[in-house]
C-alpha cells in the first residue's frame, strides 16, 4: 500500500492495536509528533493525551494514551503505551465523573491528598474525554 506504514499500540496487558495507517500524531513530551512513511528513525517520549491515525480508508481515529514510548523505523511506529483505550470504546459519563473526582481532590487541598496522583488522573480523565467526543 502506497503512503501506508505499520502502526502497533501496545500496553502491558496487550497489543491493542496493529494496522496499516497514513498519517500518525502522538502527544510527546514537548507537544505533538506527526509520523508519515518513511519517517526517520527515532524514539520519543510521550505524555498523557490523545494518539490519532488516519486509517487506509481515510478516517482519523483516536485512542486515549497515559504515557509511554514510541519507536519508529523501516515504516513501523510502535507505541508502547503505560495505558490505551480507543475513543469509541470510552464511557464518556464514567470519564467526566472521574474529571470531577480528580478536580474536587485538587481543589480540596487536603494535606492527606497526593497531588501528583490527583493530577495525573485529572489529565487521564481529560485525555479520554478528548478521545471521545472529538468527532
Amino acid at each position: 500500500m502506497a503512503g501506508t506504514f505499520t502502526l502497533e499500540v501496545v500496553t502491558p496487558e496487550e497489543l491493542l492495536f496493529k494496522d496499516e495507517v497514513q498519517f500518525l500524531v502522538v502527544p510527546e513530551t514537548y507537544g505533538e509528533l506527526g509520523v508519515l512513511r518513511n519517517h526517520a528513525p527515532m524514539i520519543a517520549a510521550l505524555d498523557v493525551g490523545v494518539l490519532r491515525y488516519t486509517d487506509v480508508d481515510g478516517r482519523i481515529k483516536r485512542m486515549a494514551i497515559s504515557g509511554g514510548f514510541m519507536e519508529v523505523m523501516n515504516n513501523e511506529a510502535r507505541v508502547l503505551a503505560e495505558t490505551a483505550e480507543p475513543g469509541d470504546d470510552i464511557d464518556v459519563l464514567r470519564a467526566k465523573a472521574a474529571k470531577e473526582r480528580a478536580e474536587a481532590r485538587l481543589a480540596a487541598k487536603a494535606e492527606d491528598t497526593n497531588l501528583a496522583r490527583a493530577e495525573a488522573a485529572l489529565q487521564r480523565a481529560i485525555a479520554r474525554i478528548q478521545a471521545a467526543e472529538m468527532k
